[in-house]
């Protein structure tokens, strides 16, 4: 029997991919103009006061977040997985019209909901919860979308020719369960419109729980969307195009098991250090900031195990782009696993509580490790589905350094404010009145708010970089898939 190398169906990975770089491009637009509003308030104005409704911060806050979280990083990780569940379970959607249906509709619906998202949230429909502003009609519709999803991943491993996981597949397994739990639990919500017996908006609803339980389950789930969109996927991604990229097995396999179960068991108890000095039971908060402490454990055991798979190879960051987005990317998350939990110890966020440097913590997150990894998977992929080489390698390289120092005048921008916003607001007299009015505070961070936007303009910059360099690499010269570097990342 001829043993063919399998030809692997890249439809659906390459419509996700384009819808994340698309996704990616308006919500960083989205954020870049309100960051230069919050400095800028006149820019609220600056398509009229007919439009200013629909233009100022509040309004324009959830789109950039719900774009960014739920379109951009969404999008590269149901890219990745229709890419990555193939190569690693050695089996072809090809070889499945029910699966290939099924990523095909998934995508239809995915995009038919961001349209019905952003047309919601534009007309001010809310439901007022971080990371689950939307309405009951829409939440059904990502109900399905994920149920697809699960559908291709079980569907995928069932007709594998490979027996042994991947890690990578683990962590995708552990992202559709973990978001799936998460979202029914919190989006429990009554139609307003049925519960009045036909009176009122069909679109509203109001959540099934109330006061501190509302909001304990909203940061149950608030937290842990970190943690299985921008955490576990983004893990199961680098395991699998570090090792390919550069050819080095991963450091420890062992090690990679034990972060993910420590994972599993410590990220879902981290939510109640969102709710420190509030109305939530002590012991919830105590809890909180424990297990984020805690957290710091397997967050490095995988951190460390990346960076260790480049022992003896640093020579390749020097001499590769996606190298260096892969190694910065680790990087950032080694960062920003560390300034999280410190953010959770409750003299520390005594402090850092509803200051600039909580976003600061967010941001060098999202776009260091999250964004990082997206760019470098989807410029990884690029080559072997279009089968074409990377159209400038030198692009590559300025995109790296600019977004870099893009998030550096970010973070730092944003500390610096956050600290001072801090201790400002503590502030007082001898007579134990405020020091500082808040219009004080306001005018103190004026020239960070100006560099955080520039530094978020830094990065919208190479994002663009990266979506030219993608479209050009499409017409670029043939090439066979043996002639990239592949290797295979189970190793030894």
């Amino acid at each position: 029997m001829e043993n063919r190398p399998l030809e692997y169906d890249y439809t659906v990975a390459k419509w996700f991919m384009f819808a994340a770089i698309a996704l990616g491009i308006v919500g960083m637009t989205i954020g870049v103009f309100i960051a230069f509003e919050l400095a800028f308030p006149s820019l609220n104005l600056v398509f009229g006061q007919g439009l200013a409704e629909y233009t100022n911060f509040s309004r324009l806050r959830p789109l950039h977040t719900d774009a960014v979280a739920f379109g951009f990083t969404v999008s590269g990780i149901f890219a990745t997985w229709y890419y990555v569940g193939q190569r690693v379970l050695k089996v072809s959607m090809a070889e499945s019209k029910f699966l290939m249906f099924i990523g095909k509709l998934q995508f239809v619906l995915y995009i038919l909901t961001v349209v019905a998202i952003v047309v919601s949230l534009f007309m001010g429909y809310t439901t007022s919860k971080e990371y689950a502003e939307f309405e009951w009609p829409v939440d059904i519709a990502i109900v399905v979308i994920w149920v697809l999803w699960g559908v291709s991943i079980f569907g995928l491993i069932g007709i594998r020719r490979e027996k042994s996981l991947y890690i990578s597949v683990w962590y995708y397994i552990a992202t559709f369960l973990g978001v799936a739990m998460l979202y029914l639990f919190n989006n429990m919500e009554i139609p307003t419109y049925f519960a009045s017996g036909g009176h009122g908006d069909w679109f509203h609803s109001v959540s099934a729980y109330a006061g501190t339980n509302d909001a304990t389950v909203q940061w149950w789930y608030g937290h842990n969307a970190v943690a299985f969109v921008f955490t576990v996927p983004i893990i199961a991604m680098i395991y699998y195009f570090l090792p390919k990229e550069s050819g080095q097995a991963i450091y420890s396999y062992k090690l990679s098991l034990l972060s993910f179960w420590g994972l599993m068991f410590v990220y879902l108890w981290c939510g109640g250090h969102h709710l420190l000095f509030s109305t939530v039971p002590d012991w919830i908060q105590t809890m909180g900031s424990v297990f984020s402490i805690v957290l710091i454990l397997p967050s490095w055991g995988s951190a460390i195990n990346m960076l260790l798979t480049l022992k003896g190879e640093w020579q390749q960051v020097a001499s590769s782009p996606l190298i260096k987005f892969l190694l910065l990317a680790s990087t950032f998350y080694m960062f920003s696993t560390l300034e999280g939990p410190v953010q959770a110890v409750k003299s520390v966020n005594a402090i850092a509580h509803f200051t600039d440097w909580i976003p600061g913590h967010v941001h060098d997150g999202t776009l260091g490790w999250v964004g990082f990894m997206i760019i470098a998977s989807a410029l990884h992929m690029t080559p072997r589905i279009f089968k074409r080489e990377i159209y400038s390698k030198g692009l590559m390289t300025a995109q790296f350094w600019i977004q870099t120092l893009g998030i550096v005048f970010y973070f730092t921008s944003m500390w610096i404010a956050g600290i001072t916003q801090g201790m400002m607001w503590r502030s007082h007299d001898e007579y134990g009145n405020l020091a500082y009015s808040f219009m004080d505070t306001v005018n103190v961070l004026h020239p960070y708010y100006t560099l955080r936007g520039i530094g978020g303009f830094l990065f919208l910059t190479g994002l663009f970089m990266w979506a030219y360099n993608i479209i050009k690499s499409a017409s670029a010269r043939p090439v066979e898939e043996s002639e990239l570097q592949s290797a295979s990342p189970m190793g030894a």
